[in-house]
């Protein structure tokens, strides 16, 4: 007797650009579900729950205070030193936590990866809005710190969404190229960490850039999160923390220079994803 195979139905997502964000759209409750679900975990079973993520801010403002602010007394220029670290803290944590989420985001979803078709760049993208928990939470204790020192909110503080986008697309830019790498070659699951790390002390986040050298000042603005943290001084002391727009325009170059090829490298990649994770 003739075996009879049984027909295979295989989903592939649509080659056309306008199709794949149709399909995104369609996706839009499994994005939702995943926020959800690492919202949950991240602080399931923890004995002090959602308030680490105004534990560990607080600590590390306190500790960059006390080197930065005490120890090597760098200028503030007239800005409580406490705001001025939590300034530049809220994009650095927010930047650094999720960057490193969204570049194992896909590791980490392996199983449901493997199963069934969905747009990939759905996981990436909810590391994103998890993300932005953490930050609203790091938001409430600034407002805190700045009700103590008694410090006035400016009409700057209007831009600061401008500034939260550019980071949002900063972290997909560098989530979609890292994240797809990470993939074939799981070295970078130990580099990330490392350039984290080094990227604490080459930005702006426990000191002012108005510190740097002059003649260094052109090299360091390369760093695109010196045009960010700066633009979230800027937004929220006004000011007191003058704004340099060449680095904002740096950063914005250098922003979408690793978002539009990064989507691109990331749709090519993204049919092999099922087969080799």
């Amino acid at each position: 007797m003739n075996r009879v195979d049984k027909p295979v139905t295989i989903i592939t997502p649509r080659p056309d650009f306008r199709s794949y964000w149709s399909d995104c759209l369609g996706f839009r409750e499994l994005m939702f579900l995943l926020v959800w679900r690492d919202v949950l975990v991240r602080y399931k079973q923890t004995i002090f729950g959602v308030a680490w993520a105004l534990v560990r801010p607080f600590i590390t403002m306190v500790v960059f205070t006390i080197v930065f602010g005490h120890l090597a007394n760098l200028p503030s220029h007239h800005v409580p030193y406490p705001l001025l670290v939590f300034a530049g803290m809220l994009p650095w944590q927010f930047f650094s936590n999720t960057f490193v989420e969204a570049s194992n985001s896909l590791l980490g979803n392996a199983n449901m990866i493997s199963k069934v078709y969905f747009p990939r760049i759905i996981i990436p993208i909810s590391t994103i809005f998890v993300g932005l928990v953490d930050f609203t939470l790091s938001g409430i204790i600034y407002a805190g710190l700045a009700l103590w020192y008694g410090f006035p909110i400016h009409w700057q503080i209007l831009l600061l969404p401008f500034f939260i986008l550019q980071l949002c697309l900063l972290i997909l830019g560098c989530g979609l190229w890292i994240s797809a790498l990470n993939v074939e070659y799981r070295d970078f699951r130990y580099i990330i960490p490392f350039v984290i790390q080094l990227g604490t002390y080459i930005s702006p986040v426990g000191f002012s850039s108005s510190i740097v050298p002059e003649k260094w000042r052109l090299l360091f603005a390369f760093n695109p999160m010196v045009g960010i943290i700066d633009g979230f001084r800027w937004s929220l002391l006004g000011a007191s923390e003058p704004l340099n727009l060449l680095y904002v325009i740096i950063s914005v170059t250098f922003t979408f220079v690793l978002l539009i090829p990064g989507f691109y490298f990331f749709r090519r990649l993204e049919r092999g994803f099922a087969d080799i994770i």
